[in-house]
């Protein structure tokens, strides 16, 4: 892993963009050959304003397919930059399924990815075969079998706590899997939709959407719960076929300790990455 930057360089101020989108026409947040996405779509929208190449770091990559509301990613940017009207010269710029939503000067030591405490994500669905109110469409998931809360609340509690999620995350060379499932639990609102709550330290890639899978399989009587904890215990890979689909997945909330302990914070994800990842 690359030693991350956690000052700009000389000349250069760092921005925290808070960031919401529709992810349904993108392949997820990373820049891909090729492929349109979230960050190539940003970056050139930023670079067009400040006449330079801009990189940003982002604090949880979304797959293809899913949403945010409460996204974070930083750049460096020359000081000269004006950037009391750059996010409104950015909406101008970007399509409107992107929308910069503040943009701030970053504290000392602030980075999107390793100064993060947690992140937050939703999950929707709508069970029962229902019908899908027309405006829920890219953000609900429906299902055909009906699903009861308290059963789907039963079998996320087992999965809490400091575990490896191997059976949860598709394979990437050199990244762990260990993580902190601090929050998982479901309600269902006054429209019918259950939604759930995930929260974590951070989350491998796919985790969100296989947890999703793997409880719904409990929920709906098709396995029991030994069977959920037999997968986390023994690192057994869900099956593709049981991931549920990012439509109904957003990324809501993204949270940071104070500007104090920016700097601690990181170096503690850092360390802890190496030390995984070695």
């Amino acid at each position: 892993m690359t030693e991350p930057t956690l000052y700009p360089e000389s000349g250069f101020l760092r921005l925290r963009i808070d960031v919401a989108y529709d992810g349904s026409n993108y392949f997820g947040w990373a820049k891909q050959p090729d492929r349109r996405t979230i960050q190539e779509e940003i970056e050139k929208a930023i670079g067009m304003i400040v006449r330079a190449d801009v990189q940003s770091i982002v604090a949880g990559r979304t797959d293809a397919g899913v949403h945010a509301t409460g996204q974070v990613i930083h750049v460096d940017i020359a000081e000269s930059t004006n950037v009391d009207d750059l996010a409104y010269k950015l909406n101008r710029i970007l399509d409107e399924d992107i929308r910069i939503m503040k943009i701030s000067l970053a504290p000392p030591a602030f980075h999107a990815r390793f100064s993060a405490l947690r992140r937050t994500y939703e999950y929707k669905i709508l069970d029962a075969n229902r019908a899908l109110n027309p405006l829920h469409r890219l953000d609900v998931t429906p299902w055909y079998r009906p699903l009861d809360a308290e059963r789907l609340n039963e079998a996320s509690a087992l999965l809490l706590g400091e575990h490896d999620f191997a059976a949860f995350c598709k394979f990437r060379e050199g990244a762990t899997t260990y993580r902190n499932l601090e929050k998982y639990n479901w309600i269902r609102n006054d429209s019918g939709i259950l939604v759930s709550e995930i929260t974590a330290d951070a989350f491998c890639y796919s985790m969100v959407r296989n947890l999703v899978g793997a409880v719904i399989c409990v929920a709906d009587g098709r396995f029991e719960n030994s069977w959920l904890i037999s997968m986390l215990e023994n690192r057994e890979r869900l099956t593709d076929s049981l991931v549920f689909p990012s439509r109904g997945l957003t990324l809501t909330h993204v949270e940071y300790p104070k500007d104090a302990d920016l700097a601690d914070r990181a170096m503690i994800t850092i360390a802890r990455r190496l030390e995984e990842n070695n």
